[in-house]
């Protein structure tokens, strides 16, 4: 198993918390796939697509759990993210955490596996 990232707004993590599963952001509805981040990646994900924003959460995904909807694919320089085509069924979710600002406007992250 391999832990794969989304950060994601905590309004729009309530409403799949209601829903019971995560349909992604508006980017992730206008690309066609949820975008996720490897251990590696997340922290420059934050910095590049959510600088300076607060009330975000860091969700922990277990990357076998979503089966044959998860391909890793060339982004950013050719480097490979995770994206996953369907929802998110939160049966997949691991862990989901607050992801916050600190004095130096970066956010904080807990430990992560890469």
């Amino acid at each position: 198993m391999t832990t794969i990232y989304k950060i994601v707004p905590a309004a729009l993590w309530r409403e799949a918390e209601r829903a019971g599963r995560f349909q992604g952001s508006e980017v992730d509805l206008r690309d066609g796939f949820i975008h996720f981040s490897s251990g590696a990646q997340v922290a420059e994900t934050a910095a590049r697509h959510f600088a300076g924003q607060n009330d975000l959460l860091l969700v922990h995904v277990d990357d076998e759990a979503l089966g044959m909807h998860l391909k890793w694919e060339p982004s950013r320089g050719g480097a490979l993210f995770p994206h996953l085509y369907g929802d998110l069924d939160l049966a997949a979710v691991a862990k989901v955490e607050p992801l916050p600002l600190g004095p130096d406007g970066q956010h904080r992250f807990p430990p992560l596996e890469s």
